[in-house]
């Protein structure tokens, strides 16, 4: 596991509105002791500082991008537009549609250009898909997963106990 400071997931949005539902793929990382990096890059308001941004991720270390995006959500496929890293895409939940717009518009990529995505506000299951993507090359990472997907099917299972028949 990487218990370094240095950072192996670039967590991007596009406006820090977003930040209290990106939070949770951060803590997730946590969870597992990767570091993260949080960012605000429009793709839309700063395109030329998110194309800086993504191309210089993996010289960095960056190996995972999570981006968060709601209504037209164009961060997380002009990420994946820059760079060979995997990327993530996070609806996040909009106004006029509740994210259904977002969602639709991360995952209906061209071919060529993937984006992993995940429910609409579902961050913290991007931390946990950025976490197994990293454990892929980490054997202490990959034994802390197999445990954390114990401990999932314990609280399950348990919760049996809270029925009544």
């Amino acid at each position: 596991m990487n218990n370094t400071k240095s950072p192996l997931v670039g967590i991007l949005m596009g406006s820090d509105s977003d930040w209290p539902a990106m939070k949770l793929a951060a803590d997730a990382l946590a969870e597992f002791n990767i570091a993260s990096e949080a960012k605000v890059i429009s793709a839309h308001r700063d395109p030329h500082g998110l194309e800086e941004y993504i191309s210089g991720a993996a010289k960095r270390g960056i190996k995972v991008i999570i981006a968060g995006a709601g209504g037209a959500a164009h961060l997380p496929g002009v990420s994946a537009a820059f760079t060979t890293l995997p990327v993530i895409g996070v609806p996040i939940e909009s106004k006029s549609l509740k994210g259904l717009d977002s969602l639709l518009s991360i995952v209906q990529m061209p071919p060529g250009v993937p984006v992993a995505t995940v429910g609409i506000g579902a961050a913290r299951n991007a931390g946990l898909l950025a976490v197994q993507i990293l454990a892929v090359g980490d054997a202490g990472l990959q034994s802390a997963l197999d445990k954390f997907k114990v401990k999932l099917r314990e609280e399950s299972r348990a919760k049996n106990k809270t029925l009544t028949q």
